[in-house]
């Protein structure tokens, strides 16, 4: 398909356009940013070393948590350094290397979701044949899959995005590169690309949280047997995983599933999924889960340990 571009460098509005708030900005996510990945990095180096949370579920979280670094780090650092200049600008092609990035962490995001919810929905309603069932080859093998769904989901974007002529204007009401923002640049109908992203995009995320909700409607019922201390126990360990959901999915749905706006409150929206979400993860399943606090603590204290006898020396 033939287009013309006449655009080859783009303008980001930003999230704010007063210079003082945008420093208050930064004071505040700057911090937010580091948490993420020092929490997130810290569940990846403690699961990675602790002999104590070899099973599938934190196999799963390892991955989650090395999903959550890679999708906050696609916007925050580009957006903390906008916050800091006058003029905010992005290349074409950085735009759509954004895009594509953003969407594919994001998807592999949703389905690791998914398949922590299958491990729990194994774990709680058949747990005699729960490590016969997750072995290590079928959760390589999810994972995997997880990671190349959100490739194969980034790719079709990207095809269609690419495929648009953009001859002016350049300016990008948003502050980030993502889809629906981008189209209203283009010099051409986008009505079918907007519906096939909100297929793509909105669509999807609808179906695999009607999915996971379904999974624990199941988990639910078949609780209904147990004692009111087994109920408690299998509960408590599918308790973050449905607060790290609901966190993801609830603003994902609000602005792929209905016509993009130029709002304010969009943007405060996709604030919360692409910055404080990702950093409230780790403490989310750090603080409801006992075993991970005990393999940090040990992971701590072998370091001061080691520290120590270095000092000594």
């Amino acid at each position: 398909m033939a287009r013309t571009n006449n655009v080859t460098e783009l303008v980001i509005t930003g999230l704010f356009q007063d210079p003082q708030v945008q420093r208050v900005c930064f004071a505040v996510f700057l911090p937010v940013y580091l948490a993420t990945v020092v929490g997130n990095g810290l569940i990846v180096l403690t699961i990675s070393v602790s002999k104590s949370l070899r099973s599938p579920v934190y196999f799963f979280l390892s991955h989650l948590s090395l999903v959550e670094i890679s999708y906050s780090s696609t916007v925050v650092p580009k957006f903390l350094t906008d916050l800091l200049s006058k003029m905010k600008t992005v290349s074409l092609e950085g735009c759509l290397a954004q895009i594509f990035f953003f969407h594919f962490f994001g998807v592999a995001e949703i389905l690791l979701l998914v398949v922590m919810a299958y491990d729990r929905y194994v774990a709680i309603c058949k747990p005699l044949r729960y490590m016969s069932i997750m072995n290590r080859q079928l959760c390589h093998i999810l994972v995997a899959g997880s990671w190349f769904g959100g490739f194969f989901h980034s790719i079709i974007q990207i095809l269609i995005t690419i495929q648009l002529p953009f001859c002016g204007p350049n300016v990008i009401d948003h502050y980030f590169c993502d889809l629906h923002p981008l189209f209203k640049l283009a010099c051409t109908d986008t009505f079918v690309e907007g519906v096939v992203v909100m297929a793509n995009s909105g669509l999807f995320s609808i179906f695999s949280f009607l999915l996971l909700v379904s999974s624990y409607v199941v988990i639910l019922v078949s609780l209904r047997s147990r004692s009111a201390e087994g109920r408690r126990k299998a509960l408590s360990t599918c308790a973050s995983h449905v607060t790290v959901v609901t966190l993801f999915f609830g603003p994902a749905i609000f602005l792929y599933m209905r016509p993009p706006s130029t709002f304010t409150e969009d943007k405060l929206v996709a604030v919360f999924y692409t910055v404080v979400t990702p950093m409230l993860n780790p403490i989310i399943y750090t603080l409801r889960n006992a075993e991970v606090k005990v393999a940090l603590k040990r992971l701590w204290g072998k370091k001061e340990n080691s520290d120590g006898a270095k000092m000594g020396k």
